[in-house]
């Protein structure tokens, strides 16, 4: 169980006591502070052996504002120097004790034994299938990096004019980027219409382009977006362990998806 609880102040400041499955998050928030302080906000304290941190106030959520999709473009670019600049501290975010998601088939034998016996047949029998996307994507040879894994607008923090602050951290892995355009890019959708969809992904996918060609960028983002269903289903299980009424459903649905 997660608590968050606002004391108010001149500006409020956030209490925050993480649940045993996120409790690597306050270390993390104090590193991402220290490695990138202009994408997060800098803790005011923690306690990592208690999973607490104590957190500034860092402007109105995204999802306060008017969007259009030059805002949605401005959060993806934003997003994406983060991840491309933590690339070389990737063994120090698992050390850290970020859920490591780099061996997606692992992760996909871990997980499928926790649903019921009719899902797991039908999941087993696509597990030929996740190999060959799983190889497919790393051949293109992308880093992996920080995903956030649930990135969507009240994650996101209005830190200025045209400047973000990425916030919540519980669901992180160390993954595949591109697994990060799943949640945003559907909310964008949702409340723009889908046409924005090549738009957003284009603009996200812009730094890469001076590694390798944007057909390939493209198809390792629609192979990521499949695949991150499988991190967003092992989210579920660490921060809902032992739940049936919430957890449970939600990571079958999410593994579900891998299929459809």
């Amino acid at each position: 169980m997660v608590v968050i609880i606002r004391v108010c102040a001149d500006r409020p400041v956030w209490f925050k006591a993480t649940s045993p499955g996120s409790a690597f998050e306050p270390a993390l928030a104090e590193a991402l502070s220290r490695w990138a302080p202009e994408h997060v906000l800098t803790p005011y304290a923690v306690d990592c052996s208690r999973g607490w941190a104590l957190l500034p106030d860092g402007g109105p959520l995204l999802r306060s504002q008017t969007l259009d999709v030059r805002h949605w473009e401005e959060v993806l670019v934003q997003y994406g120097e983060l991840q491309r600049a933590l690339v070389p501290r990737v063994e120090e975010l698992v050390r850290l004790g970020v859920p490591d998601a780099r061996v997606l088939p692992a992760l996909f034998d871990s997980i499928v034994q926790t649903v019921d016996a009719v899902d797991r047949e039908r999941l087993s029998a696509f597990r030929p299938r996740l190999v060959e996307c799983c190889a497919e994507l790393d051949g293109f040879g992308i880093a992996a990096t920080l995903d956030h894994a649930d990135l969507h607008d009240g994650q996101i923090l209005v830190a200025g004019p045209g400047r973000y602050t990425f916030f919540d951290w519980g669901d992180a892995n160390v993954a595949h980027p591109f697994c990060s355009l799943l949640v945003a890019i559907d909310r964008a959708a949702e409340q723009l219409g889908p046409e924005v969809v090549p738009r957003l992904e284009d603009a996200y996918l812009e730094p890469w382009t001076a590694e390798h060609p944007r057909s390939d960028l493209r198809r390792a983002a629609a192979l990521a977006r499949r695949l991150s269903h499988l991190t967003r289903a092992g989210s579920w299980g660490r921060l809902f362990p032992a739940t049936t009424d919430i957890g449970a459903p939600e990571r079958a649905a999410a593994l579900l998806r891998l299929v459809d």
